[in-house]
Parts: C-alpha cells; sequence; structure tokens
C-alpha cells in the first residue's frame, strides 16, 4: 500500500512512460500526414470523438469503482483479522484456566497453554498471508514456523490450505482442554465462535483471491481506452489546424495529455484489481501480521519484540 501522500513522479513516469511515448510518436504521425503529406480525408468531426471519451470514462470509471470494491473489502477483512485476533488473545487468558481445586500436571502450566495457542495464532495470520500470495517455503520457515511445535509444523506446511489446518488444530486442542476440565461449555462454544470468525474472514480473502475480475470489463476498458487514443488526434487536427500556421502541432501535447489522463484511469482500475499480490497498491498483510504479532506477544509479557514494518520506498507490504 502506497502511504506517501504525494505520489512520486519517478512511480508515475514508471509505469506511463512507455505508453506516453506511444502516444507521443502516434500523434506526431498524425501531425505529419495532414499537414506534410497533404492526408486530409484522416480529420473527423469532433462530435463523435466526444461522445466517445464520454462512454470511455464512464466505463473506466466502472472499472474502477469495481477495483476499488475489492481492494477496501480485503482490508476489511483483515481489520476483521486484526480484531479477532486480540478477540481471541483477550478469551485465552481469561477462559482458559484450572477450575477450582484442579491442577495441571507438573510439565505444563497456564502460561504454556497460553504461548501455545497465541502462537499458533500467529502462525495462523502469517500463514495466511503466504497462501494468499503464494510465497515461498523459505518465508514459511522465517515467519510461521517458529511459532508452532516441529511436529505440528511439519505436518501443517504439507497440506495445501494450511491455514484452515491450524485452525483446526486450534479446534482439537480446545476440545482436548474441554475434555480435562479447563474450559468451560460456555467458554469453549464461545472460542469456537471466534474460530468461526477467523474461518469467515479467511474464506473471504479466498473468494476475493480465487475470483479474478470479471475480464470482460477489464479486457474492453483497456481496448476502448486504447481506441479512444487513437481516434482523438483524428478528431483534434484539423481544429487545431483552423488556428493558424504552427499551431496544428498544439494538437500533440493536448491529445498525449487527455490520452494519458485515460490511460492512467485504466492503470490505477488495473492495480487494484487483486489485492492480495504483495504491490504497490495491494492491502499490507506484511505490515498487519506482524501488528498481530507485537500485540499478542506483549501480552504474553514478553519484551524482545520485533519492530514495527516499514514502508520500502513509501510502499507498506
Amino acid at each position: 500500500m502506497y502511504v506517501r501522500k504525494n505520489i512520486r513522479f519517478g512511480v508515475v513516469w514508471s509505469l506511463s512512460w512507455r505508453s506516453l511515448l506511444l502516444f507521443t510518436l502516434y500523434d506526431s504521425a498524425i501531425c505529419l500526414l495532414y499537414e506534410y503529406g497533404g492526408v486530409r480525408w484522416i480529420d473527423i468531426p469532433w462530435s463523435p470523438v466526444a461522445t466517445l471519451g464520454t462512454a470511455v470514462a464512464f466505463y473506466i470509471g466502472f472499472k474502477s469503482n469495481g477495483s476499488y470494491d475489492r481492494f477496501w473489502e480485503g482490508r476489511q477483512l483483515w481489520g476483521t483479522i486484526v480484531n479477532v485476533s486480540r478477540t481471541w488473545s483477550i478469551r485465552v487468558f481469561h477462559f482458559v484456566e484450572p477450575m477450582a481445586g484442579d491442577r495441571l500436571p507438573d510439565s505444563e502450566d497456564v502460561r504454556d497453554l497460553h504461548q501455545r495457542l497465541l502462537y499458533r495464532q500467529i502462525a495462523w495470520v502469517n500463514a495466511l498471508r503466504l497462501h494468499l500470495r503464494r510465497e515461498t517455503v523459505e518465508l514459511w520457515d522465517a515467519e510461521v514456523a517458529p511459532f508452532l511445535d516441529p511436529a505440528e509444523d511439519a505436518d501443517v506446511r504439507r497440506m495445501s490450505n494450511p491455514p484452515t489446518h491450524l485452525l483446526r488444530q486450534q479446534s482439537d486442542e480446545l476440545r482436548q482442554l474441554h475434555q480435562r476440565g479447563l474450559l468451560t461449555e460456555f467458554r469453549h462454544v464461545a472460542m469456537m465462535d471466534t474460530i468461526q470468525d477467523m474461518f469467515n474472514a479467511q474464506g473471504g480473502c479466498e473468494r476475493i483471491k480465487n475470483t479474478p475480475f470479471p475480464r470482460q470489463y477489464a479486457f474492453f476498458s483497456f481496448v476502448f481506452v486504447w481506441v479512444f487514443a487513437a481516434v482523438l488526434p483524428l478528431g483534434l487536427v484539423a481544429e487545431f489546424a483552423k488556428m493558424g500556421p504552427g499551431h496544428i502541432w498544439l494538437m500533440v501535447p493536448f491529445a498525449v495529455l487527455v490520452s494519458g489522463v485515460f490511460n492512467t484511469i485504466e492503470l490505477v482500475g488495473h492495480t487494484s484489481e487483486n489485492p492480495f499480490e504483495n504491490q504497490m497498491n495491494d492491502v499490507p498483510m506484511t505490515a498487519i501480521c506482524r501488528s498481530i504479532e507485537i500485540d499478542l506477544r506483549e501480552l504474553l509479557g514478553e519484551t524482545e519484540l520485533p519492530p514495527k514494518t516499514e514502508p520500502v520506498k513509501d510502499v507498506l507490504f
């Protein structure tokens, strides 16, 4: 997610210089043909060009709105994951405890239980991030495995959907705690409701990830913008020629400007279609996961915590 208030010119230029170069070359060629080649039949009335531009503006506006809705829904789902992780941690601390007169085995205490349940939650949010981004095993070793028992890690990492199996492990442990008398029936149900909230958030993220933006909108938006860029100088060339000798060349910067604006709007929509690709305009899942890790480990009383994720070249990943 780009966090700087003003987008740097270098970022804009890196995304648009190729299209601007093509627009400049094409518009200049139209001027050359019209002014020096005597090809006067290429000019067309401005009215149909303006009508086409209006239609294209509505179409790419619709695409941009749809793309932003996908991004915003993804960000809301990860906001839910933050909240449900905090809820889980508080319920772990307040619900998982021996009943009056009960004793834990000598090899285990309440803090060990709390740490295991919270560490598995940290592993889940990181595993979900890696699952959505289709990232590598090396990142799993660094960001998920340290929070799991080695045997559990070996079992989960080979699954096709590791986050789902981590939540199943949480559910299994809750069942065992209930059977041992460390979790009352009411508290067991409440914590299972929290796991259900996690599944709902995970399912929402997977729905966005596995359902691409409708290609008919994405493809034709791109086509219509370039069709408009192709006919725009044909409608402007005669208008600028009427202004007097040499004024025809003013058509080039104006046509490039208008075409560039339309192309930029289309590009903004395109880069927001898939919010879980680890790109510049995506949901900052790495930063969110780190924030959850810090919160939960602070609740455990730990002091050696990782730093917050900082933007890299104004982009928060």
